[in-house]
């Protein structure tokens, strides 16, 4: 890659970070408002608390809510609004430097590496799941491996010589991520969801 070169994307990429970005800040977003109405009122009870398995409240009170000493929907604000503003570009017909797609691989590997201890806190130590964190789990795992596809197809990531077998099959990924969370949840839970068979 010659340096000073910028890179674009295909549409689909571009798409996929805009509506991922989308769904993701809209869910940071209320999740935020809600732990700010909690902050006010510790009686407050959110929307999505509809039982003992699905329970943003029972999430919300934890440390592992406000791990860095703030509210963690505070993180996915900032960091999906990046998103939707890169994919928007790209769509606009933007082309990014190297070192942006690598800022954005970083963010993006950050992101997941976050999102699984996340879901591993709120099924084994919390107990509870919170709906608007399983948006942010649904598009975080597609968001980073495509970003991770495109920057090795555009040479920005070296790639291995596997590659191009995997770009054939790039949807199953993706597939097994949701498979694997359905299974951890109906595994953790199986114990209430019987109950409602």
């Amino acid at each position: 890659m010659a340096s000073g070169a910028t890179i674009g994307a295909g549409r689909g990429l571009a798409r996929l970070l805009v509506v991922g970005g989308l769904l993701g800040l809209a869910a940071s977003a209320v999740l935020t408002f809600d732990k700010l109405r909690m902050l006010e009122n510790p009686a407050y009870r959110p929307g999505c608390s509809i039982n003992p398995v699905i329970s943003c409240g029972s999430v919300m009170r934890t440390g592992q809510a406000s791990v860095f000493g703030f509210p963690n929907p505070l993180l996915g604000l900032a960091a999906f609004a990046v998103l939707v503003a890169a994919g928007a570009g790209l769509l606009a017909g933007a082309r990014y430097h190297r070192w942006y797609w690598l800022g954005l691989q970083a963010g993006a590997l950050a992101g997941l590496a976050f999102t699984v201890w996340l879901i591993t806190q709120a099924l084994y130590e919390i107990g509870a799941l919170c709906p608007y964190c399983m948006v942010v789990w649904a598009v975080v795992g597609p968001l980073a491996w495509y970003l991770t596809l495109h920057n090795l197809r555009t040479g920005v990531l070296p790639a291995p010589r596997w590659w191009p077998s995997v770009a054939r099959y790039h949807w199953v990924v993706p597939a097994l991520w949701y498979l694997g969370i359905a299974l951890l949840v109906l595994n953790r839970f199986w114990y209430y969801w019987r109950t409602l068979i």
